[in-house]
């Protein structure tokens, strides 16, 4: 069983129960091979109307490879490959997250065009995507800059809620899910990012 950790998070006076998708402790490569996972927090989805949302903010053509950063069930990569018909790759480090992203993907008919991944996101190679999207606290972000920065220029990368310390965004807006009746915020940033001092 995995041993997680759940991180409250209060939302306009309600306390809820939040989630990243995709946090690994520090575990040497050993340990992540031969001992079970450890997340830092569990999975909380976003709303699809968000994520409609998301991927109209950056702008996803047919041509675009997406990476979604903590996939969770792996609701970002399949719609963006049912709307846009795109290819997209989604990791997460959580097995049960894993399983259900694939059995999305087989449910939409869109397992030609995606693929998901059993992968730590600290460690992914995200310079060949077009866009990434996140959902991850802020101090998460900001340890993804110096992968961020391999990205080629007119990269995009979209976040749900939560900005990157230091780097400022090209576009932020606030959107009201329909599903939840919440209001989100959606940050844009384009390639080439810089971290500023």
């Amino acid at each position: 069983m995995l041993n997680k950790k759940v991180l409250l998070v209060s939302f306009g006076g309600f306390v809820v129960v939040f989630s990243c998708f995709l946090l690994a402790q520090k575990n040497d490569k050993k340990k992540l091979q031969n001992e079970p996972v450890k997340l830092d927090v569990t999975f909380f989805p976003t709303p699809y109307d968000v994520v409609d949302k998301m991927l109209e903010l950056a702008d996803v053509k047919k041509d675009d490879l997406v990476y979604d950063l903590g996939c969770g069930d792996g609701r970002i990569v399949v719609t963006a490959a049912k709307r846009y018909g795109c290819k997209a790759v989604g990791f997460d480090i959580d097995p049960m997250c894993i399983k259900e992203s694939i059995k999305n993907a087989q449910i939409s008919n869109v397992e030609d065009l995606v693929r998901i991944e059993e992968r730590d996101i600290f460690t992914v190679d995200v310079s060949e995507a077009d866009v990434i999207t996140l959902f991850l606290l802020p101090k998460l972000n900001v340890r993804l800059i110096p992968q961020l920065k391999k990205l080629k220029p007119g990269a995009r990368i979209v976040s749900h809620n939560f900005d990157m310390k230091g780097v400022r965004p090209d576009k932020v807006i606030e959107f009201i899910s329909s599903e939840d009746r919440e209001q989100h915020t959606i940050y844009l940033w384009t390639a080439p990012i810089q971290k500023e001092d």
